[in-house]
């Protein structure tokens, strides 16, 4: 089967192995086959307000298995970046994904409307109030460093819908500031190597939906990358871009073919 050429596989989740609270239907069937195979899997989102154990959680109320072990989310490798670099104090945005992976990461995260921080880190957040975003440009004019979990714009929801993403508090904040972020997620690479070494390097495939993150990323690694037709995606856009996925499939099935 296709999937046997690869060491690790990188799935996305959000548009690949679900839309919103339903499963992509041939999702819970191919992952369960690719696991007694063998198949060292990886799940990586871009998505930084769920926790490991939320993500994996979902997964196994749609019918995939998955290990808290195997999911990487965009949180966990921003968290794991600047821990590297020394930490510091952060301000953040975000749900509790995010604030919990920085504060495992050995961060000190800032609570109401502090003086100034070391770092501003921005990520999803449903409950996001005028006053946070308020606090997050003050702290980056007075020289906070800004760090974005990811830039999607948007992401696919219920119904087919396209709903506001991480992207769009960032750009917001951009446009206040007039200070660029630093992104930690897809397309950029630390999200993409915190995910390779949890599947145990080697040779990977990555299988997202979206040609500017997921494949768009895994072109700049120099690594095969499977788009899949059930997220934001069109097979019509790929002839618009020069970011030219190694397969193109309908769905997640396909790594079973021969």
């Amino acid at each position: 089967m296709l999937a046997d050429g690869y060491d690790c596989l990188l799935f996305d989740l959000d548009g690949v192995l679900y839309r919103g609270d339903e499963p992509v239907p041939s999702a819970p069937a191919t992952m369960a086959e690719l696991r007694r195979r063998g198949s060292r899997l990886v799940f990586l989102t871009n998505n930084s307000s769920r926790t490991p154990e939320q993500v994996a959680g979902k997964l196994h109320a749609l019918g995939i298995e998955a290990l808290v072990a195997e999911i990487v989310t965009s949180a966990q490798a921003t968290a794991e970046l600047l821990a590297g670099r020394g930490g510091g104090s952060v301000y953040a945005i975000g749900g509790r994904g995010v604030v919990e992976a920085l504060t495992l990461g050995g961060l000190r995260v800032l609570n109401g409307e502090p003086a100034d921080a070391d770092l501003v880190v921005v990520g999803i957040d449903e409950d996001l109030t005028y006053a946070k975003l308020r606090t997050a440009c003050v702290l980056i004019r007075r020289g906070a460093r800004f760090v974005a979990t990811n830039a999607d714009r948007t992401f696919p929801a219920p119904g087919g819908e396209i709903w506001p993403g991480a992207g769009a508090l960032v750009a917001a904040i951009t446009a206040a500031t007039g200070t660029e972020p630093e992104v930690v997620g897809k397309p950029f690479s630390p999200l993409f190597e915190a995910a390779h070494r949890r599947g145990g390097g080697g040779r990977p495939l990555v299988i997202g939906d979206r040609l500017d993150t997921d494949i768009e990323g895994a072109v700049r690694l120099g690594w095969d990358c499977m788009l899949v037709l059930t997220g934001v995606a069109t097979r019509a856009e790929v002839e618009a871009t020069g970011n030219r996925p190694t397969f193109i499939a309908q769905d997640v099935s396909a790594l079973l073919d021969g």
